[in-house]
């Protein structure tokens, strides 16, 4: 058997990594708005684990978290959206996104636990495997949505692959209402991919 198609998927799959990676290089943050928003978390993080807001602890723990952004500012901000200053960017998501997303949750995880309290109330169960389309195509997107989707009852995300340049879920549904990919999809994700396009690409 001749290994030439394998080598074509090989190189096509290279060749759309590649394509993907300099779009989404375009449309990423500049190095300097990663390393100030990864400090920000760290530092936000550093402050609720030491519990302290003493002036020896904040200029240690600033030090500490600065040198650590410095390396690790890709890891944390490599898929958020180039949009507005960075100044914006962090009073929106503290004060408009981020709230946002646990009202949505909030009200997604009330949803899902009343149907699937009826479910199994009425022994109305008609559980499936359903490949639902996602226009994400960062990993800190795709994965945030895959396990907001796992948090959600009555929903267990599978597996994520990745085809050229879509990006396609496996859920298993324990109440399977349609088997057509769209109508699956809108009922499966909800508002909650559309949140995560505000911020990731």
């Amino acid at each position: 058997m001749s290994r030439v198609p394998f080598y074509l998927k090989e190189r096509l799959k290279t060749l759309n990594e590649r394509v993907l990676h300099e779009t989404s290089g375009a449309s990423g943050l500049p190095p300097w708005e990663r390393v100030a928003l990864t400090w920000l978390a760290l530092m936000a993080f550093w402050v609720v684990i030491t519990s302290s807001v003493e002036p020896r602890d904040l200029i240690t723990g600033a030090v500490v978290t600065l040198l650590v952004s410095l390396f690790m500012r890709d890891l944390l901000t490599g898929d958020v959206r180039r949009s507005g200053h960075v100044l914006e960017k962090i009073l929106y998501f503290a004060l408009i996104y981020l709230p946002q997303y646990l009202v949505i949750m909030a009200f997604r995880l009330l949803e899902s636990n009343v149907k699937v309290a009826r479910n199994v109330i009425f022994m109305d169960i008609n559980p499936g495997i359903v490949k639902i389309r996602t226009d994400l195509h960062s990993d800190t997107g795709v994965t945030i949505l895959a396990n907001s989707i796992t948090l959600t009852p009555g929903t267990l995300t599978l597996d994520v692959k990745k085809k050229l340049d879509e990006t396609y879920l496996y859920v298993h549904w324990i109440d399977l209402e349609t088997l057509n990919r769209e109508k699956a999809g809108e009922k499966i994700k909800g508002d909650i991919e559309e949140w995560l396009k505000k911020v990731f690409w």
